[in-house]
């Protein structure tokens, strides 16, 4: 152990290790097998500031394969970020900061939530997006305020993942040179060897992507790495720069083989891997203190790259003070004082419109206001009304547009989005058809878990789309997506709804939102939207011995069927129902407002699976079945959403 750089780099496998073997669970292989090349990343490469993890000019560096998190939180706590080595031995334990897979938002200097694979990868894409994007924006001659590179240690599993195909095509489509990943090429997965299964050349796929591919024959070569992570820097394009390492290196059994990927080396398999690199069997987690104060240089190194940034910074802000002004209260996440006047007002209107060409005209009221909200959709912009007027389209030779083409990508997008908002500055949108959320569902998810800030518009709501038929109606998915926690699903009933949905969604900085949309024009209702408040009353016909609730298109069938029943002498109460997570956000004498508990007639409507409504109605007129190709008209008459049958089963209670 005389080299220092040896020195280091095992001092990354062997906290690693010793964290797997204590936890008795979790993943040895990629540290062990991919130390050098993070070390050379972080040492010699990355721009941080450990004691300012969210200073605005750092690089990105992204564990994609999130499983050989111990990498990482080795990393952390080596370069002097705020985890304590007792955050590594309590790792995979109940309240610690140091969780089986990373967590953005827990763990300190973690930029992005990584397990499910190919998830970080996308993620990364999207943060380049941003970068490139606020760059052309802001940044000017000599004044480059914007220039950070993602970095970015990808596996494997990564490749094989789908998402991550998807979002490096647009990735090289787009040209984002500020990404560069290195790939832990160690040709083995759990099941074994990669020959099983992934036999493509990944070199030439990647070429095809427009990509730079770049090789280091030996993933312990640091020199050789720098170098080419160098080179990677001066290339327009992305870079994946493909290192053949030896999973679980050191281990004298298990190197190269399958048993080095998700299991505890053992007691004397990990002795007899420190035998072989000279490491001390004991103590567990081993910093040599020569190694320690080498890699807490970072904390100096940080102190004055973030101190030379902001000197930079002053300078931008006088000579273009207006720009800086603007750049800092995006970084900051703050809004412009006034941006709520930008909320449009409908009139009411009986014909109406379609909620998905409401938001549209929101959106691009939204956009005068906010030059931050930027987006588009999965190759389906015209239907989903996404396009910000007068912004072009981003592209690599047109960075600073606001148009966002994802080609036919629903799980990249999503993914991309998450990136998008977890970098900064900027408020990120993506559209699709509601049946396609399917695509997207691990996306939405870990944004959900993360509480990325997210905006995912979903239009063509229900089977009121008409002639496509079942398989572009969505039945499951509204419920599928209300039950993932922290996630706040609107589906708006008019217009009106519409507008104010944007302004929660916008607002809403601790989580993902969901906009579910119509295609069918739906007429605009004479009253105050309350959408903030998730549900609220529309309508009192008399006083209410019924109550009917419904969200969307089919508030304005229980509006009409209220009326007939009120024709009939029955007092009935009409509950527009955008949101139940936000209705449960209220306090409970709101919620008993709405729906006093003396009211036990309550009847819900919604044209899709109706699991759920039981915790707000006595019955429900919903959709169990998949849908039909036919016009929405008749789609919905033979379903049952009609006021005779809503009628029928308001008596029936």
């Amino acid at each position: 152990m005389t080299d220092l750089q040896s020195k280091s780099i095992n001092t990354l496998r062997f906290l690693s290790a010793d964290g797997v073997q204590k936890a008795n669970s979790g993943h040895p292989g990629l540290p062990m097998g991919g130390a050098a090349m993070a070390y050379t990343i972080w040492t010699r490469h990355l721009r941080h500031n450990p004691r300012n993890p969210k200073w605005a000019g750092r690089d990105r560096f992204i564990l994609s394969g999130g499983h050989g998190s111990m990498l990482l939180y080795s990393l952390l706590h080596l370069t002097g970020y705020d985890l304590p080595l007792e955050e590594l031995q309590n790792f995979r334990q109940w309240g610690s900061l140091t969780p089986g897979h990373p967590e953005y938002g827990l763990t300190p200097g973690v930029e992005v939530t990584t397990g499910p694979l190919g998830q970080g990868f996308a993620n990364g894409v999207g943060m380049a997006i941003t970068a490139s994007h606020l760059a052309a924006t802001f940044n000017q001659p000599g004044h480059e305020i914007i220039d950070p590179f993602i970095y970015a240690i990808v596996t494997d599993g990564d490749l094989m993942e789908g998402v991550a195909s998807e979002a490096a095509s647009l990735a090289g489509h787009l040209s984002l040179g500020r990404l560069i990943y290195l790939y832990d090429d160690n040709h083995i997965s759990i099941d074994g060897s990669t020959d099983l299964a992934f036999t493509e050349d990944r070199a030439m796929r990647f070429q095809a992507y427009g990509w730079q591919v770049l090789r280091a024959d030996d993933g312990n070569d640091v020199e050789v790495i720098d170098k080419l992570i160098q080179e990677a820097k001066t290339d327009p394009r992305p870079s994946i720069i493909m290192c053949r390492t030896t999973i679980g290196f050191g281990a004298p059994t298990r190197q190269g083989t399958s048993k080095a990927h998700g299991e505890p080396l053992g007691d004397e398999e990990l002795n007899a891997a420190k035998d072989n690199l000279g490491w001390p069997k004991e103590p567990r987690f081993f910093i040599p203190d020569d190694a320690l104060a080498f890699y807490r240089k970072a904390v100096d190194r940080g102190r004055e790259l973030e101190a030379d940034w902001k000197m930079r910074f002053d300078a931008y802000k006088r000579i273009h003070p207006a720009l800086g002004a603007e750049l800092q209260r995006r970084l900051k996440g703050e809004f412009p004082a006034d941006w709520e006047s930008a909320v449009p007002v409908f009139p009411v209107d009986a014909k109406g419109m379609a909620t998905r060409a409401a938001s549209g005209k929101a959106i691009n009221a939204f956009a005068l206001k906010l030059p931050e909200l930027i987006g588009g959709s999965a190759d389906l912009a015209p239907s989903n009304n996404t396009k910000i007027d007068g912004s072009p389209a981003f592209q690599k030779d047109s960075y600073e547009g606001r148009n966002f083409h994802f080609g036919v990508r629903e799980h990249a997008m999503g993914s991309v989005l998450n990136g998008m908002a977890v970098f900064g500055g900027v408020i990120p949108y993506g559209a699709t058809f509601l049946v396609f959320a399917d695509y997207m569902r691990p996306a939405i998810r870990l944004a959900a878990l993360s509480h990325y800030p997210s905006i995912f518009i979903f239009t063509h709501d229900s089977v009121g789309l008409g002639e496509d038929g079942p398989t572009h109606q969505p039945i499951e998915q509204l419920t599928s997506l209300r039950i993932i926690p922290n996630l706040v699903v609107i589906r708006p009933a008019d217009a009106n709804e519409t507008a104010q949905a944007w302004k929660v969604a916008i607002e809403r900085r601790n989580g993902p939102t969901v906009l579910a949309l119509t295609r069918q024009n739906l007429a605009t209702m004479d009253t105050v939207a309350q959408v903030e408040k998730g549900a609220y009353i529309v309508k009192d016909f008399g006083t209410p011995e019924i109550i009917l609730m419904a969200s969307g298109s089919e508030v304005g069938l229980i509006l009409e069927s209220a009326q007939k029943l009120a024709d009939e002498g029955k007092g009935v109460r009409v509950v527009s129902f955008p949101s139940w997570e936000l209705f449960e956000k209220q306090d409970e004498a709101y919620r008993e407002s709405v729906l006093p508990k003396n009211i036990q007639k309550r009847l819900a409507v919604e044209a899709g699976a109706g699991i759920g409504w039981e915790r707000y109605a006595k019955s429900v007129i919903s959709i169990e079945r998949y849908g039909a190709s036919a016009p929405a008209k008749i789609i919905f008459e033979k379903l049952g959403f009609t006021v005779e049958n809503v009628i029928a089963k308001v008596k029936e209670l």
